[in-house]
C-alpha cells in the first residue's frame, strides 16, 4: 500500500511514487539560467523612454489627511505626472474579495486617512529615478495625527482607536456572522473538570520580513489594441492580474501579464500591489513605467509574516492522554486585511495539531492594528500555531512526568482517528517520525512507545464524532454582504477618469450577542445597475477550499 495517495488519473504522466530524491544529483530545471546569469527577471526588460515611479508616504502610524498638495512636485524637473487616490478608478481593494471573502478595505493610494507608517498617498512619475525621488520630497500633506494602536489585544478593547474603518471594531467578520473564526468539537469545559492536570500557556511570534534579494516591483507599457503589458516579480500571476483588472476597472483581456523568475519571495509577493500603479502610470502617460521598491521600502512597507499571539489550555490525565485543548488566537493583520483572514481559516482547520483530542475549542481573531499590513510567508497560517502547540506539548509532558517524545507518540493521530474539524486521519506518520527522532537523539523509548505505529490502534472509539458538541453565539455581529465582486455582474466597468465612487461598505458590531436566528443585515453596498455589469471580468473559482461559480 502506497504511503501517499495520489490522484493518479491526473498525474500519471507527470510523476511516479518514487519520491526519494535526497542524496541524488538531480538538477533544477532553471539552474543553467541562474548560474550563467541568463534567467530573465522583470527588471531585465528594457524600454525606450522608461519612466520611474516613487511614492510619497505617511510618516505617521495613524493620521487623517486634511489636504494633499502636489503642485510643487508637479513643477519639478523631470516630473511627467503625479498620481493621487482620485486617479485610481476603484481605489479600494482586498485580494480575497475576488472570491467574495471579506470587504474591500485598502486604498491603492490613501485619500482620507493613513493607517500605518509608510502608507502611500501619492505616486510621482518622472523621467529618472532621481527626479522622482526629489519630487516626492515636495509633496505636501496636511496631517491630523490620530491615536494609534500596535498590540492586538489593546486594539480590540473598548475605546481603542478604529484602525480600519471598514471594520470599525478592529476585527474581521467571518461568514457574515462572527468577529472570529470558531472551532467547536465536544465539550472542553466538561473535560477540563474531569482532567487531572490543566496546563495553560501564552506564546508570541513577532512579524518577520521575508527579505527577498529582489525587491518587489513591476514594469508596465502600452501595447497595441488598447492593451497593456506588465512584467512583474509576483509569485501569483493570476492574483496580480485579477487585482489590477479590479482596481483599474477594466477587463482582464486588456492586460497582458508576464511573469518569470522570482528573485525570492517566500510568500511576500503573493498579493503584490505594484502592478496597478505601474499600469495606471502607463495608461495616463502613454509611456512605459517602472515601479520598484528600494531596500528601505521593502523592509518598512513590504508586507511581513504577521505577528501571532496564542493562549493554549490543555486538560491532561495522569497517564498522559490529552482530553481537552482550548485555543484563543490573535493574528496581527496590520492596518488592512490582505491575506491574514484566510491564514486563520487555514490555521483553524489545522487545529489541534497532529494529535487526537476528543474535546477541542478555538476562537481565533484577525485583528487590525496600525502596523504594516501582513501577508503570507512559508507555512502561512500554520507555522506560528505549530510553534505554540509543540511548546505547549513540552509543558504537558513535564506536568505528567513523561518523556516529551513518548507524550507525543501517545497522543498522535492514528489512521482512522477523527480530527476536530471532522475529517478522518489518513496516512499518518507522526509516531514513526518520533521514533526516528528518539533513535537519532539517543533517547530510549519504552517498549510500548517503540512498538507503536500510526497504522495500529486508530479508528473505533477514536474515530467517532462526539455525542454532543457545545456551540455558542459568542462574537455574533450583524450580517454583512461582501458586495458580490466575484459574482456574475458584480462591479462596474468604467474608463479613466472614473465616475465618483460609493463610500466603503462597513459592518456594524452588535452591542449584545444576537439571538440564535440570523441577525438583520446592515445596509449593504448598493447592487450595480444591470447596464453596469463588468465586462470581461476575471473571476477565480477556488482557493484552498473556497469555491465560487
Amino acid at each position: 500500500m502506497s504511503m501517499i495517495e495520489f490522484r493518479k488519473e491526473f498525474f500519471r504522466d507527470e510523476r511516479d511514487d518514487n519520491l526519494n530524491e535526497i542524496g541524488k544529483p538531480t538538477r533544477r530545471q532553471d539552474i543553467l539560467g541562474h548560474v550563467t546569469g541568463r534567467s530573465p527577471f522583470y527588471d531585465d526588460h528594457l524600454f525606450e523612454g522608461l519612466l520611474h515611479i516613487r511614492c510619497a508616504r505617511s510618516p505617521h502610524h495613524h493620521a487623517r489627511i486634511r489636504r494633499i498638495d502636489v503642485s510643487e512636485a508637479e513643477r519639478s524637473e523631470g516630473v511627467v505626472r503625479v498620481l493621487t487616490g482620485k486617479d485610481v478608478p476603484r481605489n479600494l481593494n482586498t485580494l480575497l474579495s475576488l472570491l467574495d471573502f471579506g470587504l474591500d478595505d485598502e486604498p491603492l493610494l490613501a485619500e482620507t486617512k493613513c493607517a500605518y507608517r509608510g502608507e502611500p498617498v501619492a505616486a510621482v512619475i518622472a523621467t529618472t529615478e532621481a527626479a522622482a525621488r526629489a519630487a516626492v520630497k515636495k509633496v505636501r500633506v496636511d496631517w491630523d495625527v490620530l491615536p494609534h494602536v500596535l498590540d492586538v489585544e489593546e486594539a480590540i478593547r473598548p475605546g481603542a482607536p478604529s484602525v480600519c474603518e471598514v471594520y470599525p471594531g478592529n476585527k474581521f467578520v467571518y461568514h457574515g456572522k462572527y468577529d472570529h473564526q470558531k472551532l467547536r468539537y465536544g465539550d472542553v469545559e466538561a473535560a477540563f473538570r474531569q482532567a487531572d492536570h490543566v496546563i495553560e500557556g501564552r506564546y508570541q511570534m513577532s512579524p518577520i520580513e521575508q527579505a527577498p534579494m529582489e525587491t518587489c516591483g513591476a514594469i508596465a507599457a502600452p501595447e497595441v489594441n488598447d492593451r497593456y503589458v506588465c512584467y512583474s516579480g509576483t509569485q501569483a500571476l493570476f492574483f496580480s492580474l485579477g487585482t489590477a483588472a479590479k482596481v483599474l476597472s477594466m477587463p482582464s483581456s486588456r492586460l497582458h501579464f508576464v511573469g518569470g523568475t522570482v528573485g525570492g519571495g517566500f510568500g511576500g509577493k503573493v498579493d503584490s500591489i505594484h502592478e496597478p500603479i505601474a499600469i495606471l502610470g502607463a495608461m495616463l502617460t502613454g509611456k512605459p513605467c517602472k515601479f520598484a521598491w528600494d531596500r528601505e521600502e521593502e523592509m518598512q512597507v513590504g508586507a511581513p509574516r504577521g505577528a501571532e499571539r496564542w493562549y493554549l489550555k490543555d486538560g491532561v490525565m495522569k497517564d498522559g492522554r490529552i482530553v481537552a485543548r482550548q485555543f484563543t488566537g490573535y493574528f496581527d493583520s496590520g492596518a488592512y486585511t490582505r491575506l491574514s483572514s484566510y491564514a486563520i481559516i487555514k490555521g483553524v482547520g489545522h487545529l489541534p495539531g497532529p494529535y487526537t483530542i476528543p474535546n477541542v475549542s478555538a476562537n481565533v481573531y484577525c485583528v487590525y492594528t496600525n502596523r504594516t499590513p501582513a501577508t503570507a510567508m512559508r507555512g502561512f497560517g500554520i507555522t506560528g500555531v505549530d510553534f505554540a502547540i509543540e511548546a505547549h506539548m513540552d509543558k504537558g509532558a513535564e506536568a505528567v512526568g513523561m518523556n516529551p517524545i513518548e507524550f507525543r507518540i501517545l497522543n498522535a493521530y492514528r489512521d482512522g482517528d477523527m480530527k476536530a474539524h471532522r475529517r478522518e486521519a489518513k496516512n499518518c506518520a507522526l509516531v514513526e517520525c518520533c521514533q526516528v527522532v528518539a533513535e537519532k537523539a539517543g533517547v530510549r523509548l519504552s517498549g510500548e512507545a517503540a512498538a507503536a505505529a500510526s497504522t495500529k490502534g486508530g479508528g473505533g472509539e477514536r474515530g467517532r464524532l462526539p455525542a454532543h458538541t457545545v456551540t455558542d453565539q459568542d462574537g455574533r455581529v450583524q450580517g454583512i454582504d461582501t458586495g458580490g465582486y466575484a459574482r456574475k455582474g458584480g462591479g462596474a466597468s468604467v474608463s479613466v477618469p472614473p465616475a465618483p465612487r460609493p463610500a466603503a461598505p462597513q459592518y456594524q458590531p452588535s452591542p449584545q450577542p444576537a439571538p440564535q436566528q440570523s441577525a438583520p443585515a446592515s445596509a449593504p453596498p448598493p447592487a450595480p445597475a444591470p447596464d453596469a455589469a463588468r465586462k470581461g471580468a476575471l473571476r477565480f473559482s477556488s482557493l484552498s477550499g473556497f469555491r465560487r461559480r
